[in-house]
Order: C-alpha cells, then structure tokens, then sequence
C-alpha cells in the first residue's frame, strides 16, 4: 500500500469529516459541553477503525493496550495546559502541554503494564487531574470566539495525516506503537492552536480541563475493546468500546446538569 492507494485516501477524507463535524458542534456548545465532545473518540475511533480492516482482532486488541498507554498520558498533556495557560501564552502552553504527554507516555511504556493496571492508572490519574484542575475550570470568555480561518483545515489535515501515516506505519511498527499513534493528541492540540488565541489561556484551560473525566471514559472504552477484540471478533469489540466511551460522556454531562440540591 502507498500513500496515493485510493482507498487510503478515501479512510483519510471520512475520518477528516468526521473529527470536523463533531469539533464544528463542539464549538457551538458551553465548555462541559464541548469538552465532552471533544474527547470522544473522534479521530481515535476511525483510526482504530481502519487498523481493524487491515489486520487481524489480536492486533486490535494489542493496538487497544497501545493507545491506553498513549491516554494515561494524556492525563499529563491536560494538567500542564491547565496550569501553562494561566500565564503563557498559545505556543509555550501547548509546547508544555506536549513535553508532559512525552514524559508521561515514556514513563508508562516503560512499566509494560497490562491492561488491567493501565485501567486502574487512567481512573487514579484523571481522577487526579480532575481534582487538581477544578479551581480553573468556571473561566468563561469574554466574548464569543470567532473561528479562525485554518480552523476546518487545521483539523482536517491533522486527522486525515493521522489517519494515512498510522496506517501506513501499522505494517512496520506493530500492533502496540500503532496504537501509541493514534493515541496522539491532535484533537486536544487543535482546539488549544485555534481557541487560546481568541479566547485566552484561562477559558480555553477551563475546556481542556473539563475534558479529564472525558478522557476517562476512553480509557474505559479501550479497556473494553481490549477486553472483547479478540473473543468477539473486532467489530462487535469496537462498537462496545465507542458505546461505552459515549455512555460515560453521556452520564457525565446528565450529572452537571442537574439542579444543586
């Protein structure tokens, strides 16, 4: 397969509509409802999507354990944006952002951690995050923000890269860093590159930090289509690992709003 496969590009142009349609709803919402979109598995969900139509449910489930490892860090990427963003401006808070979720990864590859500790380290670390971010996360924007014009093609780019360059290196690379890659946080790193510079570091930090809980429930989606790859064949495994993943957001965003007692 070459990058100018016609059906390599075809997989790169859906997941692109996919990840911008749903960042475009996002964009209209309030910050826990955005944050609960935006970390749904928008652009992790079609790569892995496409992984299980080249290869075989062992190499899903492994790919699976991969991007978990690659979600435990993004726990790190979230609370150094937080914390950045008060006083930084786009670019440093990004780039700081992204050196935690380089630590982070390295850190948790190194342990080998089967998927089952992987699961207990993503509830024990977002649950962190999600404490320690909670001061920041009422700022609110002054004013609406105005879509920057490399918006919808910043994401798509990013997700349609993703998308072929993964696919591409699965054949090369094996079953867990392709899930390493696709775990990458593209999504988290075009809102942060399109609404910090409109907006300011403290309501964008208020997304992102809203997102942690979201991110759990990746995590627990992962677990699921490690868990079922295999047994169930990958279809079935990745359509519980998504309904998960939605039903977790899902129940996060009935709880906020209910009514104080």
């Amino acid at each position: 397969m070459t990058a100018l496969d016609p059906g390599l590009l075809l997989k790169m142009a859906i997941a692109a509509a996919v990840v911008v349609t749903c960042s475009l709803i996002a964009e209209r919402s309030g910050p826990k409802i955005a944050a609960m979109i935006a970390t749904l598995p928008i652009s992790l969900g079609p790569v892995l999507f496409f992984l299980s139509l080249e290869h075989e449910p062992a190499f899903l489930a492994e790919s699976a354990r991969g991007t978990m490892n690659a979600n435990v860090a993004n726990a790190g990427f979230v609370l150094a944006y937080v914390f950045a963003a008060q006083r930084f401006a786009t670019l440093p808070s990004l780039a700081a952002a992204l050196a935690a979720w380089v630590v982070a990864l390295l850190a948790t590859r190194g342990f080998g951690l089967p998927a089952w500790a992987l699961t207990g380290l993503a509830v024990a670390a977002f649950a962190a995050v999600h404490r320690a971010a909670r001061p920041y996360l009422a700022a609110r924007p002054v004013a609406p923000p105005r879509r920057a014009w490399f918006a919808i093609p910043l994401r798509a780019a990013c997700v349609a890269g993703l998308v072929g360059g993964v696919t591409l290196a699965s054949h090369q690379v094996g079953a867990n860093w392709s899930g390493v890659l696709a775990g990458v946080p593209l999504v988290l790193s075009s809102l942060v590159l399109i609404l910090q510079p409109r907006i300011g570091g403290p309501a964008t930090a208020a997304l992102i930090g809203n997102g942690a809980l979201g991110l759990l429930g990746v995590g627990l989606g992962l677990a699921a289509l490690y868990a079922a790859a295999v047994p169930l064949g990958s279809g079935f495994a990745l359509l519980i690992g998504l309904t998960v993943s939605v039903a977790w957001n899902a129940g996060l965003l009935g709880l906020a709003r209910r009514p104080a007692p």
